[in-house]
């Protein structure tokens, strides 16, 4: 059970219900695949069974038999497409891979032909039927697999360098105090409620697609690229989506094949993917393993951070998230070394997945510093305090602001720390032993360039237009509140219209930008409007009516340029082209402060002395995240991203057959993740933060924000308990009686 939302405090707006709250809990907010067209033809995915060789054959005829099948479209009959870069190589791909393009199988999982005809039953039923023949080899699936190949990060991608300071070998060996660990993390994946789906829909030469995507204009610049048409012949279609966490941000493989089947039907196509196809054609969290080392002096101050990072990827793409320069920035670390490694197997692509180098990072560091603060007799609180800083010590820029040891101090004080017995094992509840942990919660402070159009009518009402997306966070109504506050209207008086690549160009919803750079847009379209009318942003509806009068027109409309300070780019025009320019966190450009949100999380966690059953009664976090827009949707999305950090760190671990590098549980009845048992008290904590460097808005993003220091708050509190640390996610009843 959650408290009530908080009254807003000071730097806050207010906490009104989400303007799309009715149309959700009716049934009327429609999604992709919700999407009306006309006598459309229905698609089905047929995915390969093995993880590495080559499709010898096929036999088509049972599929093409059943009744109602259309077409069967395999590598060797499907229409020209061309290759698209991978995201990280300043295109929009999931994987530079191009669709059924030869016999080749790399991944389990892969799509290998797609059966299209008039009903779901009938593609479904022939998928079924259609024989594959394959020539089997022995695939790499995991860390240690015969045939992985590992490779220096900073070799294959010269711009993920590995940060460093000092000598830190050398303050290792001279630390009074030094731990050293390893740490693992596993493969998870997004599972969001709305599965991944593609409608595809020609009029003409122009296509429309509708598809739950977290970048409109990137999907539309890549998918026209790959059919060699003009990205102004293709529009995107995109009102709500049912959660995406990273896993719908990038051009995946599947929009540009119904696109094909649909032109060259002539008819609409509608593909809604299963739910274990989802754990292969869209990414997931990689495999990570981890090596930290931290030394001290006996009155517990840092000497050294030494970070070795491995992780998993395909082969096909040079996907890492890396992460270290974030944790080597969370600390007065006067000595740094860290080096990162991809390890390529025979696994489909990973993709950014909510808090994407932060979670697996963050978890082993701040596991580490419990550890340290064990070895120290040092209140774990009190180890983070005597180590806090105000500068990047490897950048050696300031923060714009950092409120980490307010947070520290107001969740302590909710949680009842100044209580806890230090002594693993000490504390009791009758069968069940009792430990406390805590964590850091960070997230580097990003934004993007992103364009905002906004009409004031003279009646007082307004519309606002940007290509952002709602992912479930709230969009549609922070947006809405920009226009309010800015042009003194009530949130009712805004309609917002988004999703969709028609209007101006926002900024990509991930790296939580969303608030900050729409927002930023925003803000400046309507002090464009407030300059032309020529009256102050309080100014009453009189004074609007008689400014009106005066220009002798009964609508303004102006459009918001917004380039963020740190922006390498220093222009919008990228974003037209479906490029992505994120910027902040701790390496800004162009001079620019490090920038991150914070907050410190304290869990409880209840333990069964004999059966080893693991419960979390309560979980406390305070944030700090400059200007709050809505209490009441970052309330939601810090509390469900501590609850998202609970499954982290006891229950989401996609299992994998290692001899077939197979997933095995590619199911929401096997894929667990937190449901209402699970989650007891919940208490979120907002922790008042003003920051007028980071953009106009002063607002940080928290999306990604809450759970990064779940896992490891929940990992101490686990060996407070019993004495005895996991350091391999998830914990699960097994690696407590083994531990």
């Amino acid at each position: 059970m959650s408290a009530p939302v908080p009254p807003p405090q000071a730097n806050m707006g207010q906490p009104i219900a989400r303007l799309e709250a009715r149309a959700k809990v009716t049934g009327a907010a429609r999604y992709a695949a919700d999407m009306p067209v006309t006598n459309p033809a229905f698609a089905y995915l047929v995915t390969s069974t093995i993880a590495r060789g080559r499709i010898t054959g096929f036999d088509e005829s049972a599929a093409r038999a059943v009744p109602g099948v259309l077409e069967v479209m395999t590598y060797r009959n499907r229409p020209p497409l061309q290759p698209i870069k991978h995201f990280l190589e300043g295109g929009s791909a999931l994987t530079g891979a191009v669709a059924l393009a030869d016999a080749n199988v790399t991944h389990e999982g892969q799509i290998v032909a797609m059966i299209i005809a008039e009903t779901f039953e009938a593609a479904r039923d022939a998928s079924h039927r259609l024989a594959l023949r394959y020539r089997r080899e022995s695939p790499a699936a995991t860390f240690g697999s015969r045939g992985v190949v590992v490779q220096r990060t900073a070799e294959v991608i010269p711009m993920r360098k590995d940060p460093s300071l000092g000598n830190a070998d050398a303050a290792l060996k001279g630390s009074a105090v030094v731990h050293d660990a390893e740490y693992a993390t596993p493969t998870q994946h997004h599972n969001a409620m709305e599965l991944y789906s593609t409608t595809a829909q020609w009029l003409g030469d122009e296509l429309t697609i509708y598809e739950p995507s977290q970048f409109v204009y990137g999907l539309r610049a890549g998918l026209a690229m790959q059919l060699s048409i003009p990205p102004e012949k293709i529009r995107i279609v995109n009102d709500f989506v049912g959660g995406a966490f990273g896993g719908k941000g990038a051009v995946t493989q599947r929009t540009a094949l119904v696109a094909l089947a649909s032109r060259a039907l002539g008819r609409p196509v509608k593909l809604v993917a299963t739910r274990d196809q989802g754990f292969t054609i869209s990414g997931h969290r990689h495999e990570t393993r981890h090596r930290v080392r931290l030394g001290a002096t006996r009155e517990g101050r840092f000497t050294a951070y030494h970070h070795d990072l491995w992780e998993l990827n395909g082969r096909s793409d040079a996907y890492v998230n890396t992460g270290i320069d974030n944790s080597a920035a969370m600390y007065a670390f006067p000595a740094v070394m860290s080096t990162a490694r991809m390890v390529r197997a025979d696994r489909d692509p990973p993709i950014f997945m909510r808090s994407p180098p932060e979670v697996p990072v963050m978890y082993a560091l701040e596991s580490a510093i419990d550890e340290l603060a064990f070895k120290l007799a040092i209140d774990p609180v009190e180890l983070r305090r005597i180590n806090d800083t105000q500068k990047n010590w490897v950048t050696d820029k300031a923060y714009t602001s950092r409120s980490l040891m307010p947070c520290y101090d107001a969740a302590s004080a909710a949680f009842g720390w100044k209580n806890r017995n230090p002594k693993p094992g000490a504390m009791r509840a009758g069968d069940w032993m009792v430990g406390w942990g805590c964590a850091t919660a960070t997230y580097p402070t990003q934004v993007s360039p992103a364009v905002a159009r906004v009409r004031l009518s003279a009646d007082g009402s307004a519309r606002v237009e940007i290509a952002a997306h709602d992912v479930g966070t709230g969009a549609y109504t922070v947006i809405g509140q920009m226009v309010a506050e800015c042009l003194a209207l009530r949130p009712a008086q805004v309609a917002v219209t988004i999703g969709d690549s028609v209007l101006p160009p926002g900024p990509v919803s991930g790296g939580s930008v969303t608030t900050a750079s729409a927002c930023s847009a925003v803000k400046l379209a309507c002090d464009q409007i407030l300059a032309k009318l020529g009256i102050a942003a309080d100014a009453g509806d009189k004074q609007r009516a008689a400014a009106f009068d005066r220009l002798k027109t009964g609508a303004i409309e102006e459009t918001g340029n917004f380039v963020p300070a740190s922006s390498e780019s220093k222009t919008t025009a990228g974003l037209y082209k479906g490029s992505v320019d994120i910027t902040g966190g701790p390496n800004a450009a162009n001079g620019a402060k490090t920038m991150f949100a914070f907050g410190a999380e304290f869990v409880e966690v209840r333990i069964h002395a004999r059966t080893r059953e693991i419960r979390v009664p309560r979980i406390v976090g305070a944030f700090a995240a400059g200007r709050i827009m809505n209490p009441r949707t970052a309330h939601s999305q810090l509390m469900g991203g501590m609850i998202w950090g609970i499954g982290s760190a006891l229950h989401e671990f996609t299992e994998i057959d290692v001899r077939e590098a197979r997933y095995i549980n590619d199911n929401l009845a096997e894929y667990l993740v937190p449901v209402n048992a699970d989650i007891r008290q919940v208490d979120v904590i907002m922790v008042p933060e003003v920051d007028n460097e980071v953009n106009p808005v002063g607002a940080k993003g928290i999306g990604e924000l809450a759970n990064v220091g779940t896992a490891a708050a929940i990992a101490n509190a686990v060996f407070h308990a019993t004495g005895k640390r996991i350091r391999e996610l998830p914990i699960t009843i097994d690696k407590l009686i083994m531990g």
